[in-house]
């Protein structure tokens, strides 16, 4: 692990023994782990470093991304009924490979066009999350927060005896928000994410899905995820597209 992800890891390591204290000690208030998996597959991922001065690279376009397992989990601790917090631990990375038609300028370094090279796209991310609901109603729940972002993130070029990369690690504020209908006893309808625009750059990652109950303490989800945004500045420019074939878990204690 790099030096600039362990103190992220750390903090959710703490919440999540903070949250399970909590539902030690604190009577009336639920504890939820939410464990999600899938596939996720690349829409566009269009980068050029230096911002200002780097070639315009697509990794789908000029290179070829495959579609990729991924995981992440999610602790949730319910302060009372209208008061959530949450730690979210998201970790991603896709390969990408292929022949560049032209030379390319990344991160320093120059690529002969010609070069067969491979491409690495990491952006792991942390999350602690406050939502408070506005609506608590028989079929119908509506809740918005904000979720303070760690990202860490890597973008990687290798080939032909040559190698560079992007790292930045930094923090990111986000709206989150949850909308959820009760289609029948056993299932319900959900709406959730984390967004915001910025003159800097935008995020957005949202599921949009559905939930069986499956016992009194056991729900399984099933969605489809969508992750995009990115940056423009002089050191950066970098957007992506992701979309997330979901399956989820979730456990309540």
């Amino acid at each position: 692990m790099r030096n600039g992800t362990r103190w992220p890891v750390c903090i959710v390591v703490a919440l999540t023994a903070a949250l399970l204290l909590c539902s030690v000690t604190t009577s009336g208030a639920g504890l939820r782990l939410e464990i999600e998996s899938g596939y996720v597959g690349s829409g566009y991922n269009d980068v050029r470093i230096p911002g200002d001065t780097g070639t315009d690279i697509s990794l789908n376009d000029d290179l070829s991304t495959d579609a990729a397992p991924y995981f992440r989990a999610r602790v949730e601790y319910d302060l009372g009924e209208r008061h959530t917090v949450s730690a979210l631990y998201a970790p991603l990375t896709l390969s990408a490979d292929g022949t560049l038609a032209g030379p390319v300028d990344f991160a320093g370094v120059t690529y002969p066009g010609g070069t067969d090279v491979d491409g690495t796209y990491t952006f792991n991310s942390y999350r602690l999350t406050y939502r408070y609901a506005l609506v608590r109603g028989d079929r119908f729940s509506a809740g918005i927060g904000f979720t303070g972002k760690i990202r860490d993130a890597v973008i990687r070029l290798e080939g032909g005896g040559l190698s560079s990369e992007k790292t930045d690690v930094g923090f990111v504020p986000l709206l989150n928000f949850k909308l959820v209908w009760t289609a029948s006893d056993r299932v319900d309808l959900l709406l959730e994410g984390d967004a915001l625009a910025a003159p800097q750059g935008r995020a957005e990652d949202v599921i949009a899905g559905a939930v069986f109950h499956a016992t009194d303490n056991l729900d399984v989800r099933v969605g489809y995820r969508i992750v995009e945004g990115g940056a423009d500045n002089d050191e950066v420019y970098t957007f992506a597209l992701l979309n997330y074939a979901s399956v989820g878990l979730v456990a309540t204690f």
